[in-house]
């Protein structure tokens, strides 16, 4: 049983357990030591939302679209426009859990499961006590033109909280397959992994295969796994990115190009992409980095003044993974199998059809996906 961690792009890239291990994987921003701290006490704790500011005129009214340049990169107000929301569709975040309690997310959330409630968490359950799942969620799903805080990838898909990484942002690889599995089993369309090995582990079957047949079990039940390459300036995926089925996503910048940390998305399979990730910034709510909802209660989650409390930006493939996953969701939402999406994403993305190492299929593009 080897050990997982979140990833997130900090200038440390994956966090992982130094044994054998998957973590989440860590985000290249690099804003303090990012070691998020657990809820002090079970009973009921309540945290402070700010809603982002007065909410705007575009696409969508969320205050904090105009800096969400992830969603113009993949065109993704187009997609909205003509109907693509993601509705009917379920998108499993399989991580260190989901803020049960955001008002951004909580209306979208389905019933889900924790896998590491023998960790002691406190509150038991798939509530996070990282911050790095529910950012996930937020750019996948987050509740869209509701006046507050983001905007999500596919606005009308449901959020399936699967806890499988604990307070640190960490777990072992059978809690990882077993959260696959169980996302699978109970109806998730798309299931979101923003998490992995380290490299020449990240690519070894026979250490990995537990997440390679809980993938295979995803894509024979229907759903589509969708993955982060990882964040160490590797020219392969990293598993469960590298698994046979698995939608491998690398990281850009808000130029487009393939930041810095990430992974080429290269997979066995070279079923990979490109989608926003964000540059990697040293500073706290840095526009050029990825805004999404978070766990008041994380060390992610910048303080002091005129900081937003439940909302920030990070950056890392834990990031461009799931705008992947909500892409999949629109294309979901449209009656399509898990076949039929990979094969649009592969026809639509900024290559055009042709795959390269560096940008696997290209940027995904929500319009010319959902056409």
């Amino acid at each position: 049983m080897k050990r997982i961690t979140a990833v997130v792009v900090a200038l440390v890239a994956l966090l992982i357990v130094p044994a054998q291990g998957l973590a989440a994987k860590k985000s290249p921003s690099g804003k303090g030591s990012h070691k998020p701290a657990a809820a002090a006490a079970c009973p009921t704790q309540s945290y402070q939302y700010d809603s982002g500011g007065a909410p705007g005129s575009g696409p969508v009214n969320d205050p904090l679209f105009p800096h969400q340049w992830a969603l113009d990169q993949m065109n993704t107000p187009e997609a909205w426009a003509r109907g693509a929301t993601g509705a009917n569709t379920t998108i499993a975040v399989v991580d260190t859990g989901v803020d049960l309690q955001h008002p951004d997310l909580s209306s979208k959330i389905v019933a889900g499961h924790d896998f590491v409630a023998s960790n002691g968490d406190c509150p038991a359950g798939p509530q996070d006590e990282n911050g790095h799942g529910t950012h996930v969620a937020g750019i996948a799903a987050a509740v869209t033109d509701n006046g507050i805080g983001v905007a999500g990838v596919a606005p009308d898909a449901k959020i399936m909280p699967v806890r499988v990484l604990d307070a640190d942002g960490s777990g072992a690889s059978d809690d990882v397959a077993a959260g696959i599995v169980w996302a699978a089993d109970h109806g998730a369309e798309v299931i979101n992994l923003s998490l992995g090995e380290l490299p020449i582990v990240g690519q070894l079957e026979p250490l990995n295969a537990e997440i390679e047949a809980a993938v295979t079990h995803a894509w024979d039940a229907g759903s589509l796994v969708v993955a982060a390459a990882g964040n160490e300036t590797f020219p392969l995926c990293s598993y469960p990115s590298f698994a046979d089925h698995a939608v491998c996503v690398g990281a850009t910048d808000s130029r487009g190009l393939p930041s810095y940390y990430s992974n080429f998305p290269n997979n066995k399979t070279m079923l990979g992409f490109r989608a926003p990730g964000g540059v990697g910034s040293v500073f706290c709510e840095d526009d050029e980095d990825i805004w999404s909802t978070m766990w008041p209660g994380s060390t992610y989650d910048c303080t002091g003044s005129g900081s937003l409390s439940g909302y920030d930006t990070l950056a890392g493939t834990s990031m461009a993974s799931p705008q992947v996953a909500g892409v999949a969701a629109l294309l979901s939402g449209q009656g399509l199998t898990n076949q039929q999406i990979v094969d649009r994403l592969k026809a639509t993305s900024s290559n055009h059809g042709a795959y390269d190492p560096i940008m696997g299929y290209g940027i995904v593009d929500a319009d010319a996906a959902t056409q």
